[in-house]
């Protein structure tokens, strides 16, 4: 642990004080240099949480939200493009069909992720 020179000069001072007072003075010095020490650590974390703040956000993990659009898109592609493909087969094209799907697709993811928004 790295001491500041003040903390190292606070300890000194109370040390020669009590040299010089002798030792009815003990607890009053004692008192006196854990105050400033109480002082000095609380000015240490106030900085330390300053410091955090200014900082930029951290990254932000993954959340519940993320996991649900990514099982949705997953899920979606995967029926529109076995849906698109059974039309295909089945109508010999259905263009319109296969539009009408991939914009109810779409549809359903855009409102998902409006919905989350909000």
């Amino acid at each position: 642990m790295v001491r500041s020179s003040s903390s190292d000069d606070e300890l000194r001072a109370a040390v020669a004080a009590r040299r010089e007072l002798g030792p009815e003075y003990e607890d009053s010095l004692i008192e006196g240099f854990l105050e400033k020490m109480d002082q000095e650590i609380d000015r240490r974390v106030d900085d330390r949480i300053a410091a955090r703040s200014r900082k930029d956000a951290p990254a932000v993990r993954p959340s519940v939200d993320a996991g649900q659009r990514l099982a949705l898109s997953i899920v979606s592609l995967i029926f529109g493009v076995s849906a698109t493909a059974g039309i295909a087969v089945s109508t010999g094209g259905g263009l319109l069909v296969i539009l009408i799907l991939w914009l109810g697709i779409v549809g359903v993811n855009a409102a998902f992720a409006l919905g989350r928004r909000r």
